[in-house]
């Protein structure tokens, strides 16, 4: 399938609410927010402190009370006369607060259960637009946080805050019309799965019409049903969109901090009667949030926000610059400093090492993986600190056969656990191992993280980073990316990942979970080879498809840095690409799981060759075709390796004096081998003596 077919199908798919077959694909809302003139440097995202939970009870409780006050009011209009004057605002708040819920529905806030969020979304849309869906909403909303504050083609909320002051009521009772205009200009976009849901709801909203009309209770209906939903829809369009964002001219893809607002004072009313919106700037900054929390995260992070020149309005619409709301709350002396996320760090480790470590938990994603997630002792925590796209070497006995395997850590660098992921293949010694035989409490001996994969990362950057990964190449990729949109909040990334089918795709909710959370600045493009999807591409990741990719979609000048991990082909390929359009080389990154092996082109000569390891230093003499590694080993058993391919890394060690030549280079990148490092199980010695430094 094309990417113009692909998009005609719906890959453009907002996830909250839409069914499975469809959840493959968030686009990336592409904002980048740039330094608003006189603010601090850009920083890392605050951390909000407020995970999606496993089940808002809150917005259950709104949902399920304002069901309730909606079937008692009913009940009274219909059976014992009840006034107009009460049922008609009591609904209207009905409706009104119903798209509390929908909202957090489509925003995946109301639980890390899927499909909760999406059953929410498609009960509580009838009571705010009964002729309309859920996944047609979501995608509206999307596009909203994606393009705020830009032209009207392109925000579909700037029906609601553009134009005369005379036309905004009208404007704000009519901007489910507006919707829909702008839906059917997108309408190619959307998937099958998600029209047939629509046109479903609009035909049976049309039968319910046609029926009440019939029966002579279309009246009746207008009154308890359609009109409070009308004048609520009104309301919504002026509190949720025209008082957050009016006046407001820089977009989210320029500075996210000033494309909304805060609007502070009065919160004993305005909190509750805007459900919270009144802190709007902190949903558009952290969307999974629930709307109830919104306020704890304001103060979590409140001179965070500052720093980078929130804007600030009071309850009755005058702005506030930075230090002026400070003096209104008195900032200097009451809050501390909230500091931003920062850049992890590595391995303390002088050189690497192996320690045993106890198996926390065993997880299985797909039937054939295992997540390892290990208890490091909080006096090795330093050592086994890791950066993203690092790896360990993992070293067990098994059977009296010593093993060794070398695995990406799959957790994010800024404080996640350290996790590792064994997919079984036929025959392996160790998966075969880890998938049928180990256990929590076990002990497996663990190497101090090693390998320079990942992105530098730095909170003032504004990046666009590609990953391109197939199965088990993932496990690096997904700490890269969930690190570098972590630190780097003015970055954006789009991750191409290949599978056999949905259900064997590793890390999938995981990867969910990373859309809800940076729907603004991830998108993930799908690619299924043993089935179809409308929400996919069909086939492999070939030169094609990364053509038809690079042309509309990923230009390559757009693009600051590539990460590739997968099979050799796979890697191959999309390089060779990569290099056909132009793409440095120093900005292609390579990580190989299996390397192609072959006799080496150079046997080297006789060489003497000095080891520093921990500290120590120890000479071995080294015949032609060993390798240094084999040299080293034979008198420091302690030298790191792995892989033995010049895949991983491990061996890195400094050559500070004589000549080598390497046969395979998977690992190194271009400033590696500038600043003199070599891989020892693939350096030859070309001269009579060598030394090289593993602490280096």
């Amino acid at each position: 399938m094309d990417l113009a077919t692909k998009e005609a199908a719906g890959i453009w798919d907002v996830t909250t609410w839409c069914p499975p077959a469809d959840r493959l694909m968030l686009v990336a809302m592409t904002s980048a927010a740039a330094v608003a003139p006189g603010s601090t440097s850009p920083a890392g995202l605050p951390d909000p402190g407020e995970p999606v939970p496993k089940l808002a009870k809150p917005t259950v409780g709104l949902f399920l009370g304002c069901l309730v006050v909606f079937v008692v009011t009913v009940w009274a209009a219909v059976a014992h006369g009840l006034s107009p004057w009460v049922y008609i605002p009591v609904n209207t708040a009905v409706s009104f607060a119903m798209f509390t819920v929908l909202h957090d529905g489509v925003h995946y806030s109301i639980s890390r259960r899927r499909w909760v969020n999406g059953l929410l979304a498609r009960l509580t849309v009838p009571f705010v637009v009964p002729y309309a869906s859920a996944p047609l909403f979501g995608f509206i909303h999307i596009e909203h946080h994606r393009n705020t504050n830009e032209e009207l083609d392109t925000d579909p909320d700037a029906w609601a805050t553009d134009g005369p002051w005379w036309q905004l009521p009208f404007r704000w009772l009519t901007i489910d019309v507006w919707y829909a205009c702008f839906y059917l200009k997108h309408i190619r976009r959307r998937s099958p799965r998600e029209l047939a849901e629509t046109g479903g709801i609009v035909a049976l909203f049309a039968a319910g019409v046609t029926v009440a009309a019939l029966t002579g209770t279309l009246w009746t209906v207008a009154l308890v049903y359609l009109i409070p939903a009308r004048i609520a829809l009104g309301m919504l369009a002026w509190w949720f969109d025209w008082l957050p964002h009016h006046g407001l001219r820089v977009t989210q893809r320029e500075n996210r901090y000033r494309a909304t607002r805060v609007r502070i004072g009065m919160e004993w009313l305005l909190t509750p009667a805007l459900l919270y919106q009144n802190y709007h700037l902190v949903h558009h900054l952290h969307p999974s949030i629930p709307f109830y929390r919104y306020i704890k995260a304001w103060k979590r992070n409140e001179e965070a926000y500052l720093e980078r020149d929130a804007a600030i309005m009071t309850a009755f619409g005058r702005d506030l610059t930075v230090e002026e709301y400070r003096v209104w709350r008195e900032l200097d002396s009451t809050l501390a400093r909230m500091r931003p996320v920062q850049v992890p760090e590595g391995s303390s480790a002088s050189h690497a090492e192996f320690h045993r470590l106890p198996v926390a938990a065993l997880d299985r994603p797909t039937p054939d993986c295992v997540v390892i997630t290990f208890k490091v002792p909080d006096e090795l925590a330093d050592q086994f600190r890791f950066e993203a796209g690092q790896h360990v070497t993992v070293r067990t006995d098994l059977g009296g056969q010593g093993v060794r395997r070398n695995y990406s850590i799959c957790s994010p660098a800024t404080g996640g656990p350290l996790r590792i992921a064994v997919k079984r293949i036929p025959d392996g010694v160790f998966s075969s191992y880890v998938a049928e035989a180990l256990k929590v409490g076990d002990e497996l001996e663990l190497m101090t993280p090693t390998g320079r994969f990942g992105p530098r990362l730095d909170p003032a950057q504004r990046k666009h980073y590609v990953a391109v990964a197939a199965g088990s190449g993932i496990t690096p990729i997904l700490s890269i990316v969930a690190t570098a949109l972590q630190v780097e909040s003015d970055s954006r990334c789009t991750l191409v990942y290949g599978n056999r089918t949905r259900q064997s795709t590793m890390f999938r909710e995981e990867l969910a979970e990373l859309e809800s959370r940076y729907s603004d600045r991830l998108e993930l493009v799908q690619v299924l080879s043993g089935e179809r999807s409308a929400s996919a591409y069909h086939g492999r990741i070939d030169e094609r498809l990364l053509g038809s990719l690079l042309d509309e979609r990923l230009a390559p000048e757009t693009v600051h840095d590539w990460f590739l991990c997968g099979p050799a082909g796979l890697v191959d390929t999309t390089s060779e690409v990569l290099a056909a359009r132009g793409v440095p080389a120093e900005r292609v990154h390579v990580e190989l799981f299996h390397v192609p092996t072959g006799p080496g082109a150079c046997a080297g000569v006789v060489s003497e060759v000095t080891v520093r390891l921990g500290g120590k230093q120890d000479v071995v003499a080294v015949s032609p075709g060993q390798s240094v590694l084999d040299g080293a080993l034979a008198v420091r058993g302690d030298a790191p390796y792995s892989c033995m391919g010049g895949a991983c890394g491990t061996c890195k060690a400094k050559l500070v004096a004589g000549t080598v030549a390497m046969e395979h280079n998977y690992a190194l990148g271009q400033s590696d081998l500038d600043a003199g490092y070599v891989l020892t199980c693939q350096s030859q010695p070309t001269s009579p003596k060598v030394t090289v430094d593993y602490d280096a």
